[in-house]
């Protein structure tokens, strides 16, 4: 099991939160699985960047990023150096720290 720590975050993790995750499942099922309800528009199938975190700590263990995924990043609202989709991120050996970005893209839900 990996440690994976999230920065407090003013709806969705407001007291922060830290809590174990299986290796090999994506960051954006274990947020899931431990009741931080990170927006997945299109259900982690890589087509949207509503998922988009900024790795603040673990950066280098997250692996390399698709062309596809580069791509899309480039839409993500507060784009950063160490920033990725959760759902193109597989928990490995190594703690993460994770940054929700204050918003994001999601038209469906901005009722566009």
């Amino acid at each position: 099991m990996t440690t994976i720590k999230v920065l407090p975050h003013p709806e969705m993790c407001p007291n922060g939160a830290e809590f174990s995750a299986e290796k090999g499942i994506s960051v954006c099922t274990a947020l899931l699985n431990n009741h931080i309800e990170i927006e997945h528009a299109c259900d982690q199938s890589l087509a949207c960047t509503t998922c988009h975190v900024i790795v603040r700590e673990g950066f280098a263990s997250t692996g390399e990023m698709s062309e596809d995924e580069e791509d899309l990043l480039d839409r993500a609202w507060g784009l950063t150096s160490v920033s990725r989709l959760s759902c193109q991120m597989k928990v490995a050996d190594t703690a993460l720290t994770i940054e929700l970005p204050k918003y994001t893209i999601n038209h469906a839900r901005e009722n566009h």
